[in-house]
C-alpha cells in the first residue's frame, strides 16, 4: 500500500475535522468551551461517547489479546454495563442537582478545598496518562505504516498529529467535539463493520462456522471459574463497573459531555444507550479478533497482540482495506485524544487556577488563560507519549488498565465516601490519604505472590484502593450534625 496515498488519506480526513470546527466554534465562549452551553443533543453524545469509550487501544488491543485470553474481555464488558447504570442513576442526578461545570465541585462541597483540589489533581494524572497511552499506540502504528517510509522521526509524527487536534479543539472546546467525535465513531463503526465482512468473504465462511472454528481453538470462552486466575469472571464483571463508574462517572473528559445535555433525563437516556450499544460493539471486536487469527493462520502470518490487525490490514488486505482500516484507527485516535486535551484543560482552569471564581477576570482574559493551558497540556501529551514510545508493551489495554487501577481508586474513594456517608472528612488530611492507599496498592501488587500465594490480583485492585482510600476518609473523620450532599 502505498504511503503517499495512505498520508493524502490522513491529511483530507484532518482538512474536514477542520472544516467541521471551524462551523461549531464560531462564536463560541468559555461556557460553549467547557459544557458546550448545556445544549448539546443527547442523541450525538451518546454515539460520539462510543468513539472516545473504545479509542485506538479497544481497536487493536481487543482483538490481538483474543489468542490469550480468548471473550474473556466481556466479562468486563458486562461490568462496564452495571458501571453505566449506576452513573446514570446515581451521579448523574447529583450533578444535574448542583449544575456543575466541573464535576470536582462536588468535593469542595461535601469535604472543602483541599478534598477538591486532590480530586481534580487525580483526574489530571489519570486522564493524561490513560490518554497519552492510547495515542502512543495509534501514533506508533501510523509511524510504521506511513511515516517511516518518508524518514519523519516518532517525535515529529506526535507533534504534527497533536497539532492537528489542537487546531479544530482550540476555539469550540466540548460544542466542537460533540460533532466530531459523531463523524469520527462513524467512521471508525464502519470500519469495523467492512473489515469483518471483508475477511468473512476472503475466507469463504460465514459467521456461525466462523465461531465453530475459533470454539475449536479455545478463543471463544467468555466465562472463566478459577478464583485465583485474574480472569475469574467476578473479578472481571466487578473491576469492570468500577472502571466504569471512575473512568466515566468520576471523569472530567467524560462528563462534561454529559453534564452537556440539556435535561438530566436525556443525560441518563444518553448513558443507557451508550452502555447498551458499546456491548454489542465490543462483542463484535472480539469476534473480529478471532476471525483475525483465523485469517493470520490461513496466511501463515506469525502475528500476534497489538500488531496483528494493522499487519493484516496494511500488508495482507487489497489498498481498499488498507485504506479503510486508517481511517478507522485515526477515527478511534482522534476522540480519545481531543476530549482529554480539551477535559484537561477545563479542569486545570476551573478546578486548579479558578478562573470562573476570579472576579477581576473578564472573558477575554479568561479565554487567554485557557488557550494558554490547552497548549501546555498538548507539550505535556508530546511528552507522555515520547516515554511510552519508550517504554512500549505488547498490548496497551493492560497497561491503561493497571494505570486506571491506581490513578483512579483515590476517586473513587472520595465519592464513595460523599455519597455513602454523612460522616465529616478532615480535609486537610484527604491529600495524604490519596497518595498512601494507591502506594500500599503497588506494594501488594508487588509482593502478592508472597503475601496470597496462587491468587492472583487483577481488574478489582481499583476496587481495592478505593476502599483503603474509604477507610482512611473514615479514620480521619467526625459525624455530621446533619445530612449533607
Amino acid at each position: 500500500m502505498s504511503p503517499v496515498l495512505l498520508f493524502s488519506i490522513v491529511v483530507v480526513y484532518f482538512i474536514v475535522l477542520l472544516v467541521v470546527a471551524w462551523y461549531t466554534g464560531r462564536n463560541s465562549s468559555n461556557e460553549s468551551f467547557f459544557i458546550g452551553n448545556r445544549n448539546s443533543n443527547w442523541m450525538l453524545v451518546a454515539f460520539g461517547m462510543i468513539g472516545t469509550s473504545l479509542s485506538g487501544v479497544t481497536f487493536v488491543s481487543v482483538p490481538g489479546d483474543v489468542a490469550k485470553n480468548s471473550f474473556s474481555y466481556f466479562q468486563v464488558t458486562i461490568g462496564y454495563l452495571i458501571g453505566y447504570l449506576v452513573i446514570a442513576f446515581v451521579l448523574l442526578p447529583l450533578y444535574y442537582r448542583l449544575k456543575l461545570t466541573s464535576i470536582y465541585n462536588y468535593l469542595e462541597t461535601r469535604f472543602g478545598v483541599a478534598s477538591y483540589k486532590t480530586g481534580a489533581s487525580f483526574f489530571i494524572l489519570s486522564r493524561t496518562l490513560g490518554a497519552t497511552a492510547r495515542l502512543y499506540l495509534v501514533v506508533n502504528i501510523l509511524q510504521e505504516a506511513i511515516m517511516n517510509q518518508f524518514g519523519i522521526p516518532f517525535w515529529v509524527t506526535t507533534l504534527v498529529i497533536l497539532l492537528m487536534i489542537l487546531l479544530y479543539t482550540f476555539e469550540g472546546g466540548v460544542k466542537t467535539i460533540v460533532y466530531t467525535d459523531t463523524l469520527q465513531t462513524t467512521c471508525m463503526l464502519l470500519g469495523l463493520v467492512l473489515c469483518t465482512a471483508y475477511i468473512l468473504h476472503s475466507m469463504d465462511i460465514s459467521m456461525g462456522e466462523s465461531i465453530n472454528r475459533m470454539s475449536q481453538q479455545g478463543m471463544t470462552r467468555i466465562f472463566f471459574g478459577d478464583p485465583d486466575s485474574k480472569l475469574f469472571f467476578l473479578k472481571q464483571i466487578l473491576g469492570g463497573a468500577f472502571i466504569t463508574i471512575t473512568m466515566t462517572g468520576m471523569d472530567q473528559e467524560m462528563m462534561q459531555k454529559n453534564i452537556s445535555v440539556k435535561t438530566l433525563k436525556d443525560a441518563q437516556k444518553n448513558v443507557v444507550t451508550l452502555s447498551l450499544i458499546l456491548m454489542v460493539v465490543l462483542l463484535l471486536f472480539l469476534f473480529l479478533g478471532g476471525l483475525l487469527y483465523l485469517y493470520a493462520e490461513q496466511l501463515n502470518v506469525d502475528v500476534k497482540g497489538d500488531k496483528l490487525f494493522p499487519n493484516l490490514a496494511l500488508n495482507h488486505m487489497p489498498a481498499y482495506m488498507s485504506i479503510i482500516f486508517i481511517v478507522a484507527l485515526i477515527s478511534a485516535l482522534f476522540p480519545s485524544a481531543d476530549g482529554a486535551i480539551t477535559a484537561l484543560t477545563s479542569s486545570y482552569c476551573i478546578d486548579i487556577l479558578g478562573i470562573n471564581r476570579k472576579a477581576g477576570l473578564d472573558e477575554k482574559q479568561k479565554k487567554s488563560t485557557r488557550q494558554r493551558v490547552h497548549l501546555v497540556f498538548t507539550f505535556i501529551f508530546l511528552l507522555f507519549v515520547l516515554v511510552f514510545k519508550w517504554i512500549s508493551s505488547a498490548s496497551m489495554i493492560g497497561v491503561i488498565l493497571t494505570v486506571a487501577s491506581y490513578t483512579y481508586g483515590p476517586l473513587l474513594g472520595l465519592f464513595s465516601f460523599g455519597i455513602l456517608t454523612n460522616r465529616r472528612a478532615n480535609d486537610k488530611a484527604v491529600p495524604v490519604i490519596a497518595v498512601v492507599a494507591p502506594l500500599v496498592c503497588l506494594l501488594l501488587d508487588t509482593y502478592q505472590a508472597t503475601l496470597l500465594g496462587d491468587f492472583k490480583i487483577g481488574l478489582e485492585l481499583l476496587l481495592i484502593n478505593g476502599l483503603l482510600m474509604f477507610t482512611g476518609l473514615w479514620i480521619f473523620s467526625k459525624p455530621a450534625e446533619k445530612t449533607l450532599l
